[in-house]
């Protein structure tokens, strides 16, 4: 096949106006918007986490939606981003509708979280750049002082988080605020691109704001365990109509939940059976807790140190990008620079973050890396590293942003659901899998751990949430039960199960849907597959829908089939 030309530059349309003015809408209420996408604007500042603050979105969303709706679109490009924005916009009334800003906290993905990992993607190359490092971090304590206000108020009215996730997010909050935590390392480790220290004033203002941002979270951690922890709810599960707004939220699509939870079963029973044959591989006879032993003690597979882990991260990365470039995928020359890094924080997480729309900054992998965890093993993150780079997040989330000749910026930076992201990067684990990539027994059981794990969770995160009967029992799920269920299921260290199990208790929806997404993209593919017969290339279709850029599963499923 040959290679396929660059598209035409496409004309702004009148839809692709109104996605690009809510751009600059969003970048204007809330300036960390600008720092994830890597574009200029205030990047100094927050935006305003307080119950004002909410009603302006929330009348802007009411705004731009009508503008949306009375638009006529003009091509296919239109039709996906009226479909896609207009289903986001409405999602965000039925979230204000619920009120849930008002219980907006949990361990990973809340405003607290996002207050300091904005820092993990500001430029810090200049004087300018640390500039504008002090000004945020001066404005850390303003920021917790107005998300406070907005708890408050769901104290008054009666949405609050769960007791579980106020404890966990105080004790967070206990880290990142402590004198030698995460802003005064920050501040005094502080260095220009040549190496040297900023100028005095500078780190003087730098140290000054650190002390405000700990100062900040030190307060939150106050507020949450001396006002909001008597209020908040003593149940874990949000309930069947909350939870299918956060299922709807994050798939882009509306799925049966109750279909989803026995597919959820079978699906665990099938990951289950694939591991232990492959365990029998690893040593005959062995089971899958044999056969990670063997891997485990096995001294080819282990990485000691930190540098070891990003240097190894980055050889299998590069080599995958120049395999599959133009062979099973087409990878654009900017799209093939991804960097591996260790993360500044020790939360154990590991997660991609995009390229600007100008590359200047790559996609990046991330790996936070638990304080005292010294030791890797390669068996189990090969898959990890095809999942967040290539062809996993960065193929997909680099393909968009270098698609600028079609998708307006909207469609590049902001567009997407958790299920086409997360669902994509697990399907591309398994692609990788049947291009040969996993022959080796270890590296393949390391991906079936991770389906694996992927299954189990959509069982325990529907289960939980909608209160449904523990399998083998007549009892309901529990938070007891839901740990004794993971550790059952993943080969984790127990720190890690418990930190899961907190996750998904606090972001109901969210981890359902990298299973749930990939089942859909199987799905499609299957479908594309039976339909076009031998005429169905597999490349194609993977580029078609990867210049999509983020969409709902749904607006997905209407692009690639209707």
């Amino acid at each position: 096949m040959t290679e396929p030309t660059t598209p035409p530059v496409r004309l702004q349309t009148p839809i692709d106006g109104i996605a690009e003015r809510w751009v600059d809408q969003l970048v204007d209420l809330d300036p960390t918007t600008a720092t994830w996408i890597g574009r200029e604007g205030r990047t100094g500042e927050y935006g305003d986490y307080s119950p004002a603050g909410h009603e302006r979105h929330v009348e802007a969303v009411r705004r731009v939606l009508a503008e949306l709706d009375a638009a006529k679109p003009v091509d296919d490009v239109d039709r996906v981003t009226q479909d896609d924005l207009g289903a986001e916009l409405r999602l965000d009334l039925e979230y204000a509708e619920q009120r849930l800003q008002l219980r907006d906290l949990n361990v990973i993905a809340s405003p607290i979280q996002a207050i300091r990992e904005v820092y993990d993607l500001m430029p810090t190359e200049t004087e300018g750049d640390w500039a504008d490092v002090a000004s945020r971090l001066g404005r850390v304590d303003q920021a917790l002082g107005q998300l406070v206000e907005t708890l408050r108020q769901g104290i008054a009215e009666g949405v609050v988080p769960a007791r579980r996730q106020v404890e966990a997010v105080a004790e967070q909050c206990a880290r990142i605020g402590s004198p030698d935590g995460f802003f005064a390392e920050l501040a005094s480790s502080a260095r220009l691109a040549d190496g040297t220290a900023p100028s005095a004033g500078l780190a003087s203002d730098l140290a000054r704001g650190a002390s405000s941002a700990g100062e900040g979270y030190l307060a939150a951690r106050r507020f949450l365990l001396d006002e909001l922890l008597p209020a908040a709810a003593v149940e874990d599960g949000v309930g069947r109509d909350a939870y299918a707004l956060h299922s709807r939220r994050f798939l882009g699509a509306t799925v049966d939940l109750d279909e989803t939870y026995e597919w959820g079963l079978a699906e665990l029973a099938r990951m289950t059976s694939e591991q232990e044959a492959v365990a029998r591989e690893i040593e005959p006879g062995a089971d899958v807790a044999r056969a990670i032993a063997v891997l485990d003690a096995d001294p080819a597979r282990q990485l000691e140190g930190t540098e070891a882990l990003q240097q190894w991260m980055q050889r299998v990365s590069d080599r995958a990008v120049a395999e599959l470039a133009g062979t099973h995928f087409d990878v654009p020359d900017p799209v093939r620079r991804l960097e591996c890094r260790i993360a500044p924080t020790k939360d154990g997480g590991i997660y991609y973050t995009s390229p600007s729309d100008d590359f200047s900054r790559p996609g990046r992998m991330w790996w936070s890396v638990p304080e005292g965890v010294t030791r890797f093993g390669t068996w189990r993150e090969t898959t990890t590293v095809f999942h967040e780079g290539v062809p996993g997040h960065h193929l997909q989330l680099g393909q968009a942003v270098y698609n600028s000749a079609q998708l307006n910026t909207w469609r590049r930076q902001l567009a997407g659901t958790s299920g086409h992201a997360e669902g994509w990067a697990l399907y591309a684990e398994r692609l990788m899998d049947e291009l040969g990539w996993l022959s080796d027994p270890g590296d393949r059981l390391g991906m079936l751990d991770g389906q694996r794990m992927r299954a189990a969770r959509v069982v325990l995160d529907v289960g939980v949430h909608l209160g449904k009967t523990f399998p083998g029992s007549t009892e309901p799920w529990s938070h007891e039960t839901a740990l004794a269920f993971l550790r059952a299921n993943v080969a984790m260290d127990d720190e890690f199960v418990r930190f899961e199990v907190d996750r998904y208790l606090g972001w109901p929806g969210q981890a359902p849907s990298y299973k749930v997404g990939q089942r859909i993209w199987e799905d499609l593919r299957a479908e594309r597959a039976r339909r076009e017969g031998a005429d169905f290339d597999l490349r194609a279709f993977h580029r078609e829908a990867l210049q999509l850029g983020g969409v709902g599963l749904d607006t997905l499923r209407r692009a690639l089939l209707s």
